[in-house]
């Protein structure tokens, strides 16, 4: 019995929690399948942020629990966000699944497998004492790009989030740990990518240098034989000038930022507990757009949180038409159990989040494809990743477009390319908010 399949769920942090996963059952022995049906052990690594990642942990759960019965598997297990949350209801309730580990025991697993005989195991550890997975990663991403996680949990306590219950403190890696994991998915993968990632990014190395190292790690990533690095959940109120004048003098790191604002009218900001308003947010941006010109901008918005009067929302869009934000996500609010936006009274009907969502959607995509339109005739830098063959083209990225969330370029060539590779490519047209070009 050592045929792994695994599902990962949730995001790119979530990602690299299973990638150290597979390389300590690789370490172990184990192999591993895409195919849940040949799969003698299958592993659930689960997300609950959000009511919607619940329940579309416990369906894939309940799906891969039919190849108990219809396949080779004869333990499923498990792991990650879910069972950290809710360990005690999940015992009760999923009797198919035969483990289940918490977001601080993913590196127990091979032990936990070679004592299981049949009767159910739980683990769950402190996740405040966790040790942080540094080392070894079976990468699952395509090879010539990967998520680097510089720090785990969160110390921003908003009120709408359940992270800091789930994943414990903010616990930065050290330097030297984090470089010696890129040397070796550079060693091992060829990674030409790096997408930096935590709950919040610009945070790095308060709590084990006492103070901010963000740009000395990057520094040290920068000596290294990668091409772009992308920096992913800044949060806007340590998004400094001197941060942002770093961005723009360093070659290697893309000129694109994802700050996650969350809202934009200072009362709905105050009751998320951000540390910023809205006269400070526009202050940002300006400052962003002064200091480097040509940086793409990504965020995201709650909508529909407790309290968000016809006001409120009309100054988020206002406030979008206004920054034309190059790439912007919005989620409906998620009334969280546990959280203190739980408990706060004007909860916001569901129809009423949708039609806002909608609403901010269709002024947003408009922004985006105004702004694609004005790349026509330009020639950008293109990293390959796909081809799509009822286009019948090839399919990349440009340095604006991060990996798996933002836009694509449809591009032709007459010579052979090698996927990972960057290519110069001449825009002709576009397709929504995707573009389409050729190599002359």
């Amino acid at each position: 019995m050592n045929k792994i399949g695994i599902i990962s769920l949730g995001c790119d942090k979530n990602r690299v929690d299973t990638e150290n996963m597979l390389a300590f059952l690789q370490k172990d022995g184990y192999t591993f399948t895409g195919d849940p049906a040949d799969s003698d052990i299958i592993i659930v690594n689960t997300c609950a942020f959000i009511e919607s990642a619940k329940t579309e942990s416990i369906e894939t759960i309940l799906e891969m629990a039919e190849y108990k019965q219809n396949g080779k598997c004869k333990c499923l297990i498990v792991s990650g966000c879910l069972p950290q949350r809710y360990m005690e209801e999940l015992k009760d309730d999923l009797t198919e699944v035969d483990i289940f580990i918490g977001t601080a025991s993913y590196k127990d697993l091979p032990k936990l497998l070679e004592e299981y005989t049949g009767d159910r195991i739980a683990r769950s550890n402190d996740r405040d004492k966790r040790e942080i997975f540094d080392g070894e990663r079976v990468l699952t991403t395509p090879y010539h790009f990967a998520y680097v996680k510089i720090a785990e949990g969160c110390n921003n306590n908003c009120t709408y989030c359940a992270i800091p219950s789930i994943r414990g403190k903010y616990t930065s890696r050290k330097i030297e740990d984090i470089v010696s994991e890129v040397e070796g998915l550079i060693r091992n993968y060829g990674v030409k990518e790096l997408n930096i990632v935590a709950q919040d990014i610009t945070r790095y190395g308060e709590d084990i240098y006492g103070e901010i190292k963000l740009i000395e790690l990057l520094e040290e990533l920068s000596k290294l034989n990668v091409k772009w690095i992308r920096l992913l959940y800044c949060y806007p109120e340590q998004v400094t000038d001197r941060l942002i004048e770093y961005i723009g003098s360093n070659p290697k790191i893309v000129k694109y930022i994802d700050i996650p604002m969350q809202h934009a009218a200072s009362p709905v900001l105050k009751r998320m507990n951000r540390r910023i308003n809205n006269e400070q947010l526009v202050s940002l941006i300006a400052r962003i757009r002064a200091i480097v010109p040509e940086m793409a901008i990504r965020t995201t918005f709650i909508v529909g949180f407790p309290g968000e009067t016809e006001d409120d929302f009309n100054t988020l869009a206002r406030f979008i038409e206004e920054s034309k934000f190059d790439k912007c996500g919005f989620f409906a609010y998620s009334r969280e159990d546990g959280t203190p936006a739980y408990k706060l009274p004007d909860q916001i009907d569901e129809q009423v989040k949708t039609d806002r969502v909608a609403a901010l959607y269709a002024i947003q995509e408009k922004i985006m494809a105004d702004k694609c339109e004005l790349m026509i005739g330009k020639c950008v830098e293109v990293m390959y990743e796909d081809v799509d063959y009822d286009r019948q083209c090839f399919i990349g990225r440009t340095k604006t477009d991060a990996p798996e969330i933002d836009g694509v370029v449809y591009f032709t060539s007459n010579q052979p390319l090698d996927i990972g590779e960057i290519y110069l490519v001449n825009i002709t047209n576009t397709d929504g908010v995707d573009l389409i070009g050729e190599i002359s």
